[in-house]
């Protein structure tokens, strides 16, 4: 780092589903880095797919960070010098800044239709070659490119990359990476409808808003030469480059929710302490002097350096997490373990969330725990109600596929749709549509749903149930009960 320059660094993540896990790992190496500096921790809501994007999700993120213990110094709820920090609310600076590259003949206007794009796709697909973009208006007279506009036809604004040679991104972890120009398209700046894609958002804000360091998961790294042409198009000075190793399962897989819970209210929900969950990201790829595994922040921050950064893609281990989790709760003083246990489920608010559901089926206050235990429970055990779980006269197999299609239609829907609220009509309305798909009754699967989320015949409404649970406990235990069926001789 050069002598006197200010340490600003940020995280950008999208509002389009639950706040991942991934997301607090990156925030974690950004915190502790600009805490170590006396730098400034930014917080940019990076929303511009405004077909995904959602409040509701961007106030999950906030909810999660704070959970966590990682303020952040600017933001959308705290403000800054440097706002607005939502994309959404910056479109007007995009378009400026799409308008200089074109005056300064680093952009151009592709009036290329969406037919002609997928011709050269499919075209792509056939000769297995690469996809990319034939700059077919790359070199339009500008007359042309006039009559064009002139004439109301829509385009897109694309930067003009290098066409030989090749960028070199210079990696504080990796060193020089080195990628082909002739194998990296002329991207798209400004979409047709004026809203910019993220190549351009993310320069442009990570410039105005001063960043010093980009310090980011390594799947980004391929796009990093596309963000280096576009600070020397602008003739802006480069940030260091950081890309963490990705967080991995087992297998080394990219780290994802069909393998490991990946949402940040899915640990708080399950109980886990938000310190002891940043001193397990703090062991994802990085190490304490003397290889200590258990550390507070305040000692991560102190002894922070990069050079203690492994690159091999560190696995993360739900065990060792809760081995973790468990050394933290035995340290606590049983007075601080009566207010967590308060805060997570004990309190006011979760109880009575409870009390419609055990108030009119109990006669004694001692019948109320039996109840409603399984909304306390993490993993479920589903061996005494196994025959429960598949309905008379289907398979184990279709039981599988059926709560799997709950699942993504609860959860993912199709088209780039927004996810649905969470809550009882609209998961009775999913779990209908599903019925009709597959030819089930209704009474078959919502049997095979109560017993994958509460372990029971007998239980609350089912629809109800899940919606205390939330999303997070409930598609664990569907996608659990699942996999115990697949186990199954």
């Amino acid at each position: 780092m050069e002598p006197g320059k200010e340490v600003r660094v940020r995280i950008a993540p999208s509002p389009t589903g639950d706040p991942h896990v991934g997301t607090a790992y990156i925030a974690l190496f950004n915190y502790a880095f600009a805490r170590q500096h006396g730098g400034t921790f930014i917080l940019r809501i990076e929303d511009t797919d405004r077909t995904r994007s959602t409040l509701e999700s961007e106030q999950a993120i906030l909810r999660a960070l704070r959970w966590l213990g990682l303020a952040w110094d600017e933001g959308p709820d705290v403000g800054g010098p440097h706002g607005p920090y939502r994309q959404s609310e910056r479109a007007e600076i995009y378009r400026a800044k799409a308008d200089e590259l074109l005056a300064r003949g680093e952009a151009y206007r592709c009036f290329c239709p969406p037919a002609r794009l997928e011709k050269l796709r499919e075209l792509a697909r056939l000769n297995k070659g690469p996809g990319g973009y034939d700059r077919h208006c790359r070199d339009l007279p500008p007359a042309e490119v006039q009559a064009h506009v002139d004439a109301g036809e829509p385009s897109v604004i694309r930067l003009k990359m290098p066409t030989a040679g090749e960028t070199v991104v210079n990696d504080l972890l990796r060193g020089e990476v080195r990628f082909d120009n002739t194998q990296i398209d002329d991207q798209v700046l400004l979409k047709s409808d004026g809203f910019p894609t993220y190549h351009l958002a993310n320069v442009v804000d990570d410039h105005l808003m001063e960043v010093s360091h980009v310090i980011r998961a390594e799947e980004w790294i391929t796009s990093t030469p596309k963000h280096v042409a576009l600070y020397r198009a602008f003739g802006w000075e480069e940030p260091v480059w950081v890309h963490m190793p990705l967080l991995r399962n087992a297998d080394k897989s990219k780290i994802s929710k069909r393998k490991n819970p990946v949402s940040l209210d899915f640990y708080r929900d399950a109980g886990f302490l938000p310190e002891a969950l940043l001193n397990f990201l703090g062991t994802m790829g990085w190490s304490l002097a003397g290889d200590r595994e258990k550390f507070t922040l305040a000692e991560m921050i102190e002894s922070f350096t990069w050079d203690r950064i492994s690159l091999g893609g560190p696995v993360f281990d739900l065990t060792k997490l809760t081995d973790l989790n468990g050394q933290y709760i035995r340290d606590l003083a049983p007075s601080e373990l009566v207010t967590r246990l308060r805060a997570w489920r004990l309190g006011d608010d979760f109880l009575g969330r409870l009390i419609p559901f055990a108030q009119a089926r109990i006669k004694k206050l001692d019948e109320f725990v039996p109840l409603t235990d399984f909304f306390f429970s993490g993993d479920l055990d589903y061996a005494p109600v196994a025959k429960d779980l598949v309905p008379k006269g289907r398979t184990a197999a279709d039981t599988v596929a059926a709560i799997a299609a709950y699942v993504e239609a609860v959860d993912e829907p199709q088209g780039g749709q927004p996810r649905a609220e969470f809550k009882p009509e609209a998961l009775e309305a999913a779990g209908r549509t599903l019925c009709e798909k597959l030819g089930w009754k209704p009474k078959e699967l919502f049997m095979a749903l109560r017993v994958a989320v509460a372990a029971r015949t007998a239980a609350p409404p089912l629809f109800d149930t899940m919606a205390v649970l939330g999303r997070e406990v409930t598609r664990r235990r569907l996608r659990q009960a699942a996999d115990f069926l697949r186990k199954q001789p």
